[in-house]
This record gives structure tokens, sequence and C-alpha cells, in this order.
């Protein structure tokens, strides 16, 4: 099932993205996460905390499948 985020920012890093979809507390769990390369953007492990996402991009972690979406 795939699992949408709507952001108001034309971009959002990787773990500002995971903080804000819930599936991490805080920064410091979301970099140790991707460092571990269980982080998939589009398919492709991506170990960069910094690594910005664009609307269309699809992030997959810990089973859940989200999209990104473009705000208003």
């Amino acid at each position: 099932m795939m699992t949408t985020m709507m952001t108001s920012e034309d971009t959002i890093k990787l773990d500002q993205f995971l903080k804000l979809k819930g599936l991490v507390d805080t920064g410091g769990q979301a970099k140790l996460l991707i460092q571990a390369g269980e982080v998939k953007v589009n398919g492709k492990v991506e170990t960069r905390r910094g690594r910005k996402l664009m609307a269309g991009d699809r992030v997959s972690t810990m089973g859940e499948h989200l999209k990104v979406e473009g705000g208003l």
C-alpha cells in the first residue's frame, strides 16, 4: 500500500521527511536508519540523510512505502 505525504516546500531532506512521517522520533534516529542502509529512495539504497527529496520521489523503509507529493 502506498502512503503519500504532502510537503509545502519544493524539496525536503530525507531525514526531515522520515521525522515528519513519524517513522522516527528524532534526527539522530533518522541518521542511524539512513546510515545503516535501511532506507531506499526510488528503489536505491540512500545513505545521505541530507538527500533532497522532490515531488514524485518514493521512499521505502521498515516495510513502509511513501511517495513525496508537492504541496499547494
